[in-house]
């Protein structure tokens, strides 16, 4: 078959992994003629006894088989596998499309037929409808996943600290080891994970966060590692659906002991054992957390375990107070501004210089979460609360107080300008360094 000018069947055809059993030789031949040139791995079983070792060893999207082989029916094997675990999409071949094989079919869980004898694009066309059927189901369920949890967010600031987190971000990006997030709450550890994400070599693949504190315990182990139901109702957990990609673990803490124990598991063996199922999943993913606790006294309590601790704190990545970077308030809150007035359709507030002094001068124990939740509400309410409040034109204190923000707004201006270089501004203003480095401490900076 020419090859050569093939339509382009696009990235899932090319990432996907399809296992082929058929007794006839020249099908399979045919078959991985077509497929081989096309996809990522193509696997060839000759009979269901084949067919089954290759499963118990490798996870494939699609399995293409004929519906006539010695012993039993595709259908039949189809059925069987389903009870001790199959989770791959099936294409049924067969010379005969009666109601009582339809009917058979799609309570087994197949999801397309292609009759005999078929050319090489209706095979590839029913390929194609199977894997974007499929990856329309992932992405519909992660989406209503995303939007439950109510995430999202942007990692912006121009401090050391900032900087700093940013400048680690980049360099563990290509490496696949496990990373983990601390700091208070509200400091951005989700964002900083999504970062991470986004700047990796899995950055087209799913990005998938958890809440560990937000199953109820029962239920934790059917969400994430998923569960088969009956004899064609497999359901997909979170590992599953972030195969590939990266799955974050937030407030990793909170998570029950037992959850902890086969969470282990899946760290050392990548492979996942569903709720029911007699058939691991092989897995691809690398593993992020994060928590805003003390994983040390947690161990030290036994509510943690400490072999999964040093298994999960391969690097710890800190997360700085809001209050520790307050030169990225200005930024953050116009950045907050400009989001919310345009999400929610109102006029943005003017922030003036008064208002942003007194936002870095507050110590914002909530971090970037509560400057978030503060421009959100004012934007709606139509002004700032009056502790962060501009008062326009000042008088006796206040006049004070915009002198020092005209003083403060020049010398941050010239510290740009230097990029950042105390020496050369203080040279520049015709003062000394000490002065600098003293006007900025008094702003916390």
């Amino acid at each position: 078959m020419n090859t050569e000018n093939a339509p382009d069947y696009g990235p899932a055809l090319a990432n996907a992994s399809v296992l082929i059993i058929d007794d006839e030789p020249g099908m399979r031949h045919f078959l991985h003629k077509i497929l081989s040139p096309r996809v990522k791995r193509v696997e060839l079983a000759v009979s269901a006894v084949e067919a089954t070792k290759h499963l118990d060893n490798t996870q494939f999207d699609v399995v293409i088989l004929d519906n006539i082989m010695p012993g039993k029916t595709g259908l039949d094997w189809v059925k069987e596998q389903r009870r001790v675990g199959l989770y791959a999409d099936i294409i049924l071949m067969t010379a005969y499309a009666d109601l009582e094989t339809a009917i058979t079919a799609l309570r087994v869980g197949v999801s397309d037929f292609v009759l005999k004898p078929f050319r090489a694009n209706q095979i590839l066309s029913a390929v194609m409808r199977t894997l974007d059927r499929s990856h329309l189901q992932r992405d519909n369920h992660l989406l209503r996943h995303e939007l439950a949890a109510g995430r999202g967010g942007t990692f912006i600031g121009r401090s050391p600290e900032f900087q700093e987190v940013l400048r680690m971000l980049e360099r563990l990006a290509p490496l696949p080891t496990s990373v983990l997030f601390t700091g208070e709450s509200g400091t951005g550890k989700e964002i900083a994970a999504r970062t991470l994400h986004s700047l990796s070599n899995r950055r087209d693949q799913p990005f998938v966060a958890v809440n560990c504190a937000a199953f109820a315990p029962d239920l934790m182990m059917q969400q994430l590692f998923g569960v088969r139901e009956g004899d064609s109702d497999n359901r997909h957990g979170l590992l599953y659906l972030a195969d590939g990609g990266t799955l974050f673990l937030d407030e990793v803490a909170q998570m029950p002991y037992a959850m902890q124990t086969a969470l282990l598991r899946v760290l050392d063996d990548q492979r996942v054992r569903p709720v029911g199922s007699e058939r691991e999943i092989p897995l691809d993913l690398r593993f992020l957390f994060a928590t805003n606790a003390d994983l040390d006294a947690a161990v030290a309590s036994g509510k943690f375990r400490e072999d999964l601790f040093h298994r999960i704190n391969v690097v710890n990545l800190s997360l700085p107070r809001l209050a520790d970077r307050s030169e990225d308030i200005v930024e953050l809150a116009t950045y907050f501004m400009q989001q919310f007035s345009k999400e929610l359709g109102m006029a943005p507030l003017d922030l003036d210089a008064e208002t942003l002094l007194k936002m870095r001068r507050y110590g914002w124990p909530g971090n970037v979460r509560e400057l978030r939740n503060l421009i959100e509400r004012s934007v709606i309410l139509g002004a700032f609360p009056t502790e962060f409040a501009g008062h326009g034109e000042a008088v006796g204190e206040l006049a004070i107080e915009s002198l020092e923000l005209v003083t403060q707004r020049h010398i941050l201006h010239l510290l740009d300008e230097s990029d950042g270089n105390r020496a050369e501004a203080a040279r520049r203003l015709g003062v000394s360094r000490k002065t600098i480095d003293r006007k900025l401490a008094a702003w916390g900076m």
